[in-house]
């Protein structure tokens, strides 16, 4: 398949000299000490928080890129690896608030909401990885991470994607997944978690925190990427051009900073670049602009050749409405065409703060369309049917054919929210919205194939060596 470009060749390489030219003469604040440690060793001027980059560095440290990045899962089943099995639909995540499924109002999102999720999750084939779509307010102030982990582990056999605060919050998190896994070494031969951090923060600096775990995933082999956030108008220049140079400089400095930790390292070329609406300062990933910008990134990424992926086809909606829908449809398209191999799209409102069922349903038949257009059309003779079209001729009909009876069900996707009978048809079924029938379908789901996912003995381990853990159980939608 071919894919749409918004650049042209020498405008992408005018973006990576740009990039150059910014880190070389301006670098990065690098906020981490042991980073900093690293650049020094491998090329870089350090003076005192100020890290800059020769081009030579740069050039030889992006040789060694990996082309590909795999998402283990606990069932081998449902791994991936882009760009082979893009493209790969992840949830978005980290929202603090929910629309309650049962009384429709917003709310702070707990352990119990998780659980809920992972297992809708699970049971919806456009969804391909469950990065932890919500906090938990219930969380013990000492147990953060596994408090989100937990039920999701519980409830989803898919790859999971998680993020920490800090080491101890790490250590603790890989402590619950070495006694899933069923000891340390059994873990590390299939990791099913892959990590995610922002350690590069707009403009030009380097978080400690997330630098730190960066490294030590990198250190430890195991999956971890980075995601760039640059804001235009607010924390990059209020130009896409400009947003697109100070970005590809970040991505290009975290890459470097984890191919300097351990050679080869797999990473992802992954954005969530939007354009501040500055008549408010308002945060826009559901703007038009979003998706152009991570069209234009994933350009970058084939320059590269290192997977790609975003947090692109979301809303600044703050209900399931039109304005969702058409945020949603339009950047996703325009992602699934401009060649992006990961979206982060599912079930997020009101600009990433919160989780909506409805909407998480809805975005799964989205998600198979987007994957419908990236298998493309078949071309061969046979389906190019010049036969078939002798054969019936003018004023004949095609419904009864063999070759349309061998693809009715695979040519195209079989919607199952999108409503497509007469409205006559439509009022006889009662008039029904795709809103409730999102519900229906959400209640449907928590209602089937409930039982847990990990094993009492497992359950037991685990309370073991974390005592007070959230309950993390799966309750059904009345």
């Amino acid at each position: 398949m071919s894919f749409a470009e918004l650049l042209t060749q020498e405008q992408v390489q005018r973006i990576h000299d740009a990039a150059l030219e910014i880190l070389e003469e301006v670098g990065l604040k690098v906020r981490y000490e042991p980073a900093r440690e690293i650049f020094a060793q491998h090329g870089c001027s350090v003076e005192d928080e100020r890290v800059k980059f020769p081009p030579a560095v740069i050039e030889k440290y992006r040789k060694m890129y990996a082309p590909s990045f795999t998402f283990h899962a606990r069932d081998p089943k449902f791994d991936k690896t882009i760009p082979r099995d893009s493209p790969v639909i992840v949830t978005a995540s980290s929202a603090p608030n929910i629309i309650d499924p049962v009384t429709g109002v917003e709310r702070r999102a707990e352990s119990g909401d998780i659980a809920q999720i992972a297992h809708l999750i699970n049971e919806l084939p456009g969804y391909d990885m469950f990065s932890i779509s919500t906090l938990a307010e219930d969380a013990p102030a000492d147990q953060f991470t596994i408090s989100r982990l937990y039920p999701a582990l519980k409830y989803c056999l898919k790859p999971i994607r998680v993020t920490t605060t800090d080491h101890k919050d790490t250590l603790a998190m890989m402590q619950m997944a070495y006694i899933v896994a069923g000891g340390e070494e059994a873990y590390k031969e299939h990791p099913f978690l892959t990590h995610h951090y922002c350690p590069t923060v707009s403009p030009l600096s380097m978080d400690k925190l997330s630098a730190e775990n960066v490294i030590y995933f990198a250190s430890e082999g195991l999956p971890v990427y980075p995601t760039i956030v640059p804001n235009a108008g607010l924390t990059s220049p209020m130009s896409m051009a400009g947003t697109l140079a100070q970005g590809n400089a970040e991505f290009l400095a975290t890459a470097t900073l984890m191919q300097m930790v351990k050679e080869g390292t797999p990473t992802i070329y992954a954005t969530l670049a939007t354009v501040a609406d500055m008549r408010s300062g308002a945060y826009t990933s559901g703007a038009i602009e979003c998706g152009m910008l991570h069209m234009a990134f994933a350009q970058l990424a084939r320059f590269y050749n290192v997977p790609c992926g975003g947090y692109v086809g979301l809303t600044n909606s703050k209900l399931n409405d039109a304005q969702a829908g058409y945020e949603t449809g339009m950047s996703a398209m325009g992602g699934t065409v401009g060649g992006m191999d990961m979206f982060n799209i599912g079930g997020l409102i009101d600009a990433l703060t919160t989780f909506d069922f409805a909407k998480a349903v809805i975005d799964d038949e989205v998600a198979q369309m987007m994957k419908r257009v990236k298998h493309g059309i078949s071309f061969n003779e046979e389906d190019l049917a010049l036969d078939l079209i002798k054969q019936v001729g003018p004023g004949g009909s095609f419904i009864v054919a063999k070759h349309t009876i061998a693809r009715m069900k695979t040519e195209a996707v079989m919607t199952k929210l999108a409503d497509r009978d007469a409205r006559t048809v439509w009022v006889k079924k009662g008039s029904t919205d795709i809103q409730t029938k999102a519900m229906k379908r959400v209640k449907d789901i928590m209602a089937s194939n409930t039982t847990p996912l990990l094993s009492p003995e497992i359950e037991e381990k685990l309370r073991a060596e974390f005592p007070g853990m959230v309950a993390g159980e799966l309750l059904p939608i009345a």
